[in-house]
């Protein structure tokens, strides 16, 4: 088969497929060259687990035959994919980011994975994450920590840490992610990328969990378009899955004139949570400019999360863990993050009355949420009040006590169960900062769309970040693990 005079890697799934198709490119050819890249960047990196290269090579064969004979697979026969660490694998451990974990091998997918091997897809890898997913940055104590390809000096966010930086990487075209308070959208945002969350139950996930979705990450809509096509198929492991809808997700490609008489909110102040910063500020507002330029109406929305809706979830959230830890032997316990100790532990004085006026707060957002967006069709936003902030640290404010300052944009629609998603639109410095989409309840199609209609808006952007010569980048001059190892800390601040 002949090649391609683009770099393979980079090219995206639905390229991929036809080329595929024209035997203009094979499988194997693309898993060698994306192979080498990741090589190249991983040690600077360090976004990815069980990276098998051996197993891939395997399915890569395999799946150059099928398409040789003219017998696919499924959807996504031979494009390279990744799953987060959480995302349960056959036959692999899932240590959700923890070295506290015992490493028990998966007796099954879960259905994301499931529904991407269904399609073809090769597995290649599995990507990185905090402990327990109750960081918004790469930190682990079983993977050291994660980078921001745009600069390995600042976090590439999370928890989908390994998931954002493989993307923007180039570690090939799809990557899932997972999100309860903002662990797609606030990676994407800071590494340059697409993502959704989709409403709860949309794209079915084992183990279920309120406000828990997993997701596309990948560097344009069309490809997380595709992906969706897939990940929405139905599974009866999701209590809380949704009743399988046939959607056009093919019909995602909107036209900038159909924004035409949208109602369109503009949340600037999210009500509590750290200040805007103005360069993310400046970047929304000319968001909402270009699609005021299209036709839409864009009308300023007041803050509706409170201060106590906010500290509530932390304290609900503080206390599962704070259960979760207790039941770990005291060697265990000992070796997940600081940070997330001081945390959980920090909950041992909440009282059962604390505790159930903590849970209710998230119902409270919920009606909030829903009650302040339903005059709109959609919700544009900041996805993070700041940049991405320095890669050694856990969190924004480094301070275990309030551990949520950043998610206050993102969390709500968690907890209203509403899609929204980041998009890439403009940089601070070599910074990425995203823009949410938010929709209504179950209108994941009309995100992507209106998500599709600003990447068609939005300038050319930058191109994608190259890995680092050789000694320049962390991890390069010793062995990754140790290196990504330095940058968690001994103690939370």
């Amino acid at each position: 088969m002949t090649g391609t005079t683009q770099a393979l890697h980079d090219l995206p799934a639905h390229a991929l497929l036809r080329a595929y198709r024209e035997r203009s490119l094979s499988p194997v050819e693309v898993m060698q060259d994306l192979l080498a890249h990741v090589q190249r960047w991983e040690p600077a990196l360090g976004a990815t687990y069980l990276l098998r290269p051996e197993a891939a090579l395997a399915q890569a064969r395999a799946s150059e035959a099928r398409w040789l004979r003219g017998e696919p697979a499924g959807l996504l026969d031979g494009v390279p994919a990744t799953v987060k660490d959480n995302i349960a694998t056959r036959g692999d451990p899932t240590p959700v980011g923890t070295a506290a974990t015992p490493q028990v091998a998966a007796p099954l997918d879960a259905p994301p994975a499931a529904r991407l091997r269904e399609a073809g897809a090769i597995l290649f890898a599995k990507t990185t994450m905090p402990d327990y997913g109750m960081l918004s940055s790469g930190l682990s104590s079983l993977h050291g920590n994660t980078f921001n390809p745009w600069d390995p000096d600042k976090t590439p966010g999370g928890s989908s840490a390994g998931a954002g930086a493989a993307a923007a990487a180039g570690y090939g075209p799809l990557h899932v992610g997972t999100d309860i308070g903002g662990s797609i959208r606030l990676p994407a945002g800071w590494c340059g990328i697409f993502g959704l969350k989709p409403s709860l139950g949309r794209v079915p996930i084992d183990p279920p969990y309120t406000g828990r979705c997993a997701g596309p990450m990948t560097r344009s809509v069309a490809d997380a378009a595709l992906m969706m096509q897939a990940l929405s198929l139905p599974d009866a492991r999701d209590s809380m899955g949704l009743p399988h809808q046939d959607i056009a997700w093919s019909g995602f490609d909107m036209d900038p004139a159909q924004v035409r008489g949208l109602r369109i909110g503009l949340l600037l102040d999210a009500g509590c949570g750290l200040p805007l910063q103005p360069r993310v500020r400046a970047v929304v507002e000319q968001a909402a400019a270009w699609l005021e330029s299209a036709g839409a109406h864009i009308e300023i929305i007041q803050p509706w999360l409170t201060r106590d809706m906010l500290d509530g979830l932390d304290h609900f959230w503080r206390m599962r863990s704070h259960v979760e830890m207790q039941s770990l032997p005291e060697a265990q316990r000992r070796v997940v993050l600081p940070f997330i100790r001081a945390w959980a532990d920090s909950a041992g004085s909440i009282t059962a009355t604390q505790l159930f006026v903590a849970s209710q707060q998230s119902h409270l957002l919920r009606v909030a949420t829903v009650r302040a967006t339903a005059a709109f069709d959609y919700v544009l936003s900041p996805v993070a009040p700041i940049t991405a902030f320095p890669a050694h640290l856990p969190s924004p404010t480094n301070d275990p006590l309030r551990p949520l300052e950043h998610i206050a944009f993102t969390v709500p629609y968690n907890m209203s169960e509403q899609p929204a998603a980041s998009v890439p639109c403009g940089h601070d410095g070599q910074l990425p900062i995203g823009v949410q989409i938010a929709g209504r309840r179950f209108d994941d199609l009309g995100v992507l769309r209106l998500s599709r209609v600003l990447e068609q808006l939005r300038p050319p952007q930058p191109a994608w970040p190259q890995p680092l010569p050789p000694g320049r980048g962390t991890g390069d001059s010793e062995d990754g693990a140790q290196a990504r190892a330095r940058a968690v800390p001994a103690t939370p601040a």
